[in-house]
Order: C-alpha cells, then structure tokens, then sequence
C-alpha cells in the first residue's frame, strides 16, 4: 500500500486518564523510555504524529526538557536519527487538544481508537483496523494508556476499542513501548513489504 493513499494515524501516549493496580484513576508519571522507543517506532511506521498527554505540568516540563535535548540541543547534533524520531513528539495537557489539533491540519473526522490488554464485546479486530487504514481517509488517533491502562471512562468515551496484543500464552502485561510497537507491526507492515 502507498503510505500517501492511507489514512492518516496517530499515536497518543495518556498519562490520564489511567488507572492505578487497585483501578482507581490516577495521573501517571512520564519515563524518558517511553518516550525514546515510542518516538522511534512511530517515526519507523510513518506515524502522522505521536502526542504525549499529561495534565501535569511538571510532567510536561520534564518532557519538555528531553524532547528539547534531541531536537533542538547537543542530542541532534550527536544522533541525527533520534532528532527525527523526537521531532514527532507533540505534548499536551488533555487529548481533545490533540484531537482538536488534528482537526486544525485539516482532518474533519477524528475517530479514537483506545486500546487495552483486555478484550471487549465489540472490539475492532487488527484486521478490520488494517483495512479501514487501506481504504478510509480519515484520521486516527490510537489511545495507549500508562500505569494499569486506560480507564474505564475513557474506554468507553472512545469511539472504537481496539482487540488486545495476543501472544503465545496466557500472560499478558506488555509495557506500552512493546505494545505499541507490535500494534503498528500489525496493522501497517504490509506497507512495507
């Protein structure tokens, strides 16, 4: 598939709403890994945009303070690569931000694909994603969610929910850098094969 003939996706990285192991909501701290990795996986699929989302303004600074280092400082200068991932990167403070700034670069349909290790009544397939991918032009915003995961409210706000990584066993507690990395392998490796 052309990667100009698909639509248009995008990652966000949630630091809230999520929930804590009791399944409580919290906000989650940001971790310089999931940045590095994420960026970098997202930049290896042709990802649209990655957007880091935390409430938390001490959160954002720190952030802040890494993206700057590999974009703008000494780190772009040293690893050219990892200035073009990083440069990906796009904080906010809540995802209707994002999704009303995807809105803005034109994309009057947003759709917010959420993500979970546990599977749901309804949930959108690899399959039928990948298709829609290869045939809709609109864009996508794939919701992963530090900590426990997603919570249960955002779940339900977004409009699909997309069918847990599967893998071999019946253990399942990925860290969101592997799980968002095998999602994008599902669902746009055949662009470049």
């Amino acid at each position: 598939m052309n990667r100009l003939s698909r639509s248009k996706l995008y990652l966000a990285l949630l630091h809230y709403p999520v929930k804590n192991k009791d399944g409580k909501a919290i906000a989650s701290a940001v971790t310089s890994i999931d940045l590095h990795d994420i960026a970098r996986t997202a930049r290896t699929y042709g990802i649209d945009g990655f957007y880091v989302v935390t409430p938390l303004a001490d959160q954002r600074e720190f952030a802040g303070k890494i993206i700057s280092h590999w974009v703008e400082g000494a780190g772009a200068t040293y690893n050219p690569d990892r200035k073009k991932a990083f440069s990906l990167i796009r904080l906010r403070s809540d995802l209707q931000e994002a999704v009303d700034e995807i809105r803005a670069e034109g994309e009057n349909e947003v759709r917010v694909v959420a993500t979970s290790a546990a599977g749901a009544q309804g949930q959108l397939e690899f399959a039928d994603f990948r298709q829609a991918l290869k045939t809709e032009k609109r864009a996508y915003l794939l919701a992963l969610g530090t900590a426990w995961g997603l919570s249960p409210e955002f779940m339900a706000e977004a409009d699909y929910r997309l069918a847990p990584v599967a893998g071999m066993s019946d253990y399942n507690h990925l860290s969101v850098r592997a799980a968002a990395a095998i999602m994008l392998d599902r669902l746009l490796a055949a662009d470049f094969q």
